[in-house]
């Protein structure tokens, strides 16, 4: 398991490099990437970039729910984008104030965000085998948000660009969450 990078910190805020060849220190590196993801909690995490675990290179790695198949993306590059927009779905079991994506380098923040209903995506999986796919849905907000993580941008960014509110959580005597606006 590795210690998920918290920002500020640069390998979150700078591109990442590419993948130079899928081999033995990659593999290692996905695995651990799994066993990182599979243990986050409180919020659970979907998706995990490797500059999030302190690695400036372009693979990430999601798992929209507990039964999915992790889908790991190398190299992935967006080839085309729906021009519908979607938000993401409320957190379950939570009083949030609206639809909100979060982020595991950011804790508690929370942020009201439109990401593209569809992406085609093409990647190298982790046996270096090339594919070219379209996602919807929530996997492709997953994605939007990882891909988004190899260009050295946070969800932040993407609020504030498109007018939303940013939110801070904490628990309350429950063990609840509850939001805070984030007044800019």
């Amino acid at each position: 398991m590795l210690p998920i990078v918290k920002a500020p910190n640069d390998v979150l805020s700078s591109p990442a490099n590419p993948v130079q060849k899928v081999d033995a220190s990659i593999l290692r590196l996905i695995e651990e990437m799994k066993k990182t993801l599979l243990v986050t909690h409180d919020p659970e995490g979907v998706g995990l970039a490797a500059p999030q675990v302190g690695k400036a290179l372009q693979l990430f790695l999601t798992k929209p729910t507990p039964k999915s198949a992790f889908l790991v993306c190398v190299n992935p590059k967006i080839i085309s984008v729906s021009e519908t927009m979607q938000e993401l779905g409320r957190p379950k079991r939570s009083k949030a104030p609206a639809k909100l994506e979060g982020c595991l380098s950011l804790v508690n923040i929370w942020g009201t965000l439109k990401r593209h209903a569809t992406v085609t995506l093409s990647y190298l999986d982790e046996r270096g085998k090339p594919h070219t796919k379209k996602f919807s849905g929530f996997l492709a907000t997953i994605i939007q948000h990882e891909m988004d993580h190899l260009e050295g941008i946070l969800f932040p960014k993407r609020v504030l660009e498109q007018q939303g509110k940013l939110y801070r959580s904490h628990k309350n005597k429950k063990g609840e969450d509850e939001f805070e606006e984030i007044v800019l």
